[in-house]
């Protein structure tokens, strides 16, 4: 009983909150994930005493640079999904069959509006009690959460791998650079030897 009651308030926030808007929770779910995988691998580096420092100085940036990669383009990809599948819906372009209905017995009020960026069906609705709000509604809902899973997917797999690897290049490249650095390698050898 007592496990129901500590998820029960936290459940009820998720579903009032985005249960009009399920692409917005996957959005803020799918980047808050990122960001504490990515914390949590970046501490598992720093705490790890099987990992020498030299390596620690190398592997750090480089995790650090994913978890920027990581974060910003699941967030960004799937957000601009998530806006451009809401504003494909908000024209009339794509529409449920009630909406089509609707639109097509006030065609004298929509026909040239209908599809162009400038027109919102969520203005619409505001103004006529007979648009079919809750048709409307569910399926730019469903529409959005598609599409802003097809984005995850593209985000996760494809796009973030291939930026991921030449962020990685790069700070490999990097670290080799200055690690053959005489000024760098004789700096690190006296900061090792004062340890000593």
């Amino acid at each position: 009983m007592r496990r129901a009651g500590f998820f029960q308030k936290p459940l009820e926030w998720i579903y009032e909150n985005f249960k009009k808007d399920t692409s917005k929770m996957l959005v803020i779910t799918g980047t808050i994930g990122w960001a504490l995988s990515s914390v949590a691998q970046i501490i598992a580096v720093v705490v790890n005493p099987k990992i020498s420092p030299e390596k620690k100085s190398f592997l750090i940036p480089q995790e650090f640079m994913d978890a920027v990669v990581n974060i910003g383009a699941f967030f960004g990809i799937t957000m601009f999904a998530k806006k451009s599948a809401a504003r494909l819906c908000s024209t009339g372009k794509f529409a449920p069959k009630a909406v089509r209905e609707y639109l097509n017995k006030n065609m004298t009020l929509y026909k040239d509006k209908i599809g162009k960026m400038d027109f919102d069906l969520d203005e619409v609705l505001k103004g006529d009690n007979k648009f079919p709000a809750d048709s409307y509604y569910a399926y730019k809902n469903n529409f959005t959460t598609k599409a802003t899973v097809g984005a995850s997917i593209l985000a996760c797999n494809i796009f973030t791998p291939i930026v991921r690897n030449a962020t990685a290049s790069q700070v490999q490249k990097s670290y080799i650079e200055r690690k053959n650095n005489p000024y760098v390698n004789q700096y690190l050898n006296c900061s090792n030897q004062m340890k000593i």
